[in-house]
């Protein structure tokens, strides 16, 4: 027994040192960044402005261009980062499953750098051509205008987009393996047909493939390298993906190590500090989603008579 309590409070006690850890994070870096907070405020999370000659930082581009960029990999991702979870998980045959999977798990131990050196080379080139080749119509569009520089917005959605459906439909097929078996074979008993019975086990799995989206969501949101080599890094507030933009991430990478005066080097510390929240509460969302599915688990979304239903649309 005495045993069996220093093995659980041992541990116990390195799971509350990576607990401290994220603590000590978040305190240093708001430390840090109490400078820009007590001159700025909210303002600078509202203004656009960003001079370090003249002490001025306004930081709302880069957090424009974290969310824009992220959200726009998301859409781009989940579709076919879920078309590959569904094949490998309940179509894909046998001898090809295993191979198929260790590709797609190959793409998300990529370095980031590498990346970015194949979007500078064949990614942005190719973007360039599409905007060249968008018609003059479609370019008064606010979503479509800008220079066409082949770096930009849609560069930075694109590449993110390919490092995410890795990751994502990773995590997404095992969701799709816990879902019970009797959900299947419910739905098969009932008269489904195979594409209805993996309907039924997408709707018993919603919950952890949405938690497998946000964790998408989350590794877009905190890309340094690949993103920062094809995005522009032009501090400007637009709504189209052909112009140049940036990121939080990418602003701290450029400016970190020539931050001579001490509220500029504040102010990116400051962008570190809302970056590090954003992605902390984005992973932790999609953690507590993917733990209800876990087997036992009844947490929101997890329906035992989802056959049924689905049989009856």
């Amino acid at each position: 027994m005495r045993g069996d309590l220093g093995f659980r409070v041992g541990t116990g006690l390195f799971g509350l040192v990576l607990i401290a850890i994220v603590v000590a994070i978040g305190f240093e870096l708001t430390r840090e960044s109490m400078p820009t907070i007590q001159k700025f405020g909210l303002n600078f999370w509202r203004t656009q402005t960003w001079d370090p000659v003249a002490g001025d930082f306004g930081a709302l581009p880069f957090i424009w261009g974290t969310i824009y960029s992220s959200i726009l990999a998301l859409l781009l991702a989940a579709p076919i980062a879920l078309g590959i979870a569904i094949f490998t998980a309940e179509l894909c045959p046998e001898p090809i499953q295993r191979p198929l999977i260790f590709l797609t798990e190959l793409l998300a131990s990529i370095p980031s750098i590498v990346y970015g050196l194949w979007g500078i080379f064949v990614l942005v080139p190719a973007v360039r051509a599409l905007e060249e080749w968008a018609p003059p119509v479609l370019r008064q569009l606010p979503l479509f205008s800008g220079p066409r520089l082949g770096v930009g917005m849609l560069s930075a959605g694109l590449i993110l987009a390919i490092m995410v459906i890795p990751f994502t439909s990773s995590v997404a097929r095992e969701v799709l393996k816990s879902v019970p078996a009797a959900q299947r074979e419910g739905a098969y008993a009932l008269g489904a047909t195979r594409f209805e019975a993996i309907r039924a086990a997408l709707f018993y799995a919603r919950t952890g493939i949405v938690g497998a989206v946000m964790l998408g969501f989350g590794r877009a949101l905190g890309e340094t390298m690949a993103v920062t080599m094809v995005i522009g890094n032009q501090p400007t507030v637009t709504a189209s993906i052909f112009a140049p933009q940036y990121t939080m991430a990418a602003v701290i990478a450029n400016e970190f190590t020539e931050a001579a005066d001490p509220l500029h080097l504040s102010a990116l510390v400051e962008i570190g500090l809302v970056l590090f929240a954003m992605t902390l509460i984005v992973n932790v969302l999609s953690r507590l989603l993917i733990w209800s599915m876990a087997p036992g688990a009844q947490g929101p979304g997890v329906d035992a008579a989802a056959p049924a239903k689905l049989a009856a649309t």
